[in-house]
């Protein structure tokens, strides 16, 4: 259970807070910004280490199973996957799976969340026939130089990515 708190009650009384962070986690809303989850290390250390055994068990199995047994698992998981072309869907499962096992080594599950966003917008395109074919079309003369993208953001990950 989450217990919620404003950020002045958090100020004026820090031991009530903390006596209700010692029976559960504390969200703590702020005006300012988005809310801060306030919760005890110890329960914080063991959902990762949950999170990790559960990310190698699956990472073992998902390197033992045939890729249209791995195709047919995502598509029950991701029911977008099904507007993908059959090229389309095996990229993403080997994606998926390489994702999967990279986040799973790191412990940093943002290259798995990144790697279901970008697919998810391209199943996006591939569900929408009209915009699908103006992407996909030729591209008829130069059409300028192209910037330099902003730092921090990372190329794109997949030719099929838009």
């Amino acid at each position: 259970m989450t217990a919620d708190v404003h950020w002045s009650e958090l100020q004026r009384d820090p031991k009530s807070v903390a006596r209700l962070a010692d029976e559960g986690d504390v969200r703590v809303h702020r005006r300012d910004g988005p809310a801060l989850l306030l919760t005890r290390e110890d329960r914080a250390n063991s959902r990762i280490e949950g999170a990790l055994d559960a990310a190698r068990l699956v990472r073992s199995l998902t390197s033992q199973l045939v890729p249209s047994e791995l195709a047919r698992a995502a598509i029950k998981e991701f029911p977008w996957v099904d507007v993908l072309s059959e090229d389309a869907r095996a990229e993403f499962v080997a994606e998926l799976a390489r994702a999967f096992r990279t986040s799973a080594e790191l412990g940093h599950w943002t290259v798995l969340a990144q790697t279901v966003r970008e697919w998810k917008a391209t199943a996006a395109i591939y569900a929408d026939p009209e915009l699908a074919a103006r992407l996909t079309k030729p591209v008829d003369g130069d059409l300028g130089p192209v910037s330099r993208p902003a730092d921090g953001v990372a190329p794109a990950s997949h030719s099929g990515q838009t």
